[in-house]
């Protein structure tokens, strides 16, 4: 494994360290089932990784008064309106849990404020690394699970829509950052990673020596995988507004 490191950005008060890992194997992969399995091992560890902390993260919230002891003049928005913010993005997952295990009594932070909520800010970025490594392009970990469950034709067209669809959503983010459109979605982070994904790791999948069909489990484990793409993404991960 080949680490990415992520420098601490005190300016937008993020400091994780690292964005993952690339891993490159000693020699081919021969067959659809290995490749498979090498592709849905990590997101669905780090899925089940960022659950567990999201859960504990929202099961056991603060009272407000620890905003307060950060923010003294949190609920003045007079004091706020020439502060730096930086907002993380939705999920249907987040949102899920937020719903489900939080109740009225509680003070649930609104998405500006969890970089505040070490573990709702861990599990949430945890999240976005997993839903990123998701995405069915080339040889990321979603490219792997589409190719070998589908095969390179549908893998094929799998990729090159979502990688419009990232263009897309960069697109949308830039004509809101710099040209003061409100489009509801986007990020421009995601024209960079596109950027990537297209002249780095590659929209196709390097074919494999030997394609089989998969058996059920891995077909289940596959579908599962898809469901994690589609509840960990989020159009707009990552916002900071001066």
């Amino acid at each position: 494994p080949y680490f990415i490191p992520l420098p601490f950005l005190p300016q937008f008060f993020i400091n994780f360290g690292t964005m993952g890992a690339v891993i490159k194997t000693r020699s081919a992969v021969k067959n659809n089932k290995a490749m498979f399995d090498i592709g849905v091992a990590g997101p669905i560890a780090g899925f089940f990784a960022s659950l567990i902390v999201l859960i504990y993260g929202f099961t056991n919230l603060p009272g407000v008064e620890y905003i307060l002891n950060i923010h003294p003049d949190y609920f003045s928005q007079a004091s706020n309106e020439n502060a730096l913010v930086l907002q993380f993005g939705d999920t249907l997952l987040f949102s899920f849990l937020r719903n489900v295990l939080t109740t009225s009594k509680d003070f649930v932070p609104p998405m500006t404020e969890v970089y505040h909520y070490p573990y709702l800010c861990v599990g949430l970025f945890g999240m976005f690394v997993t839903a990123m490594n998701m995405i069915p392009v080339g040889q990321l970990d979603g490219g792997h699970i589409i190719y070998s469950m589908f095969g390179d034709k549908k893998h094929q067209m799998i990729a090159n829509i979502s990688l419009a669809v990232l263009g897309v959503l960069g697109i949308a983010g830039i004509m809101n950052n710099f040209f003061g459109f409100k489009i509801p979605f986007g990020w421009t982070g995601w024209i960079f990673w596109g950027l990537i994904l297209f002249f780095i790791i590659k929209v196709k999948h390097p074919p494999v020596y030997n394609f089989e069909k998969l058996d059920p489990f891995r077909m289940f484990l596959g579908y599962f995988s898809i469901f994690i793409l589609i509840v960990t993404f989020s159009p707009n991960p990552i916002s900071v507004n001066f």
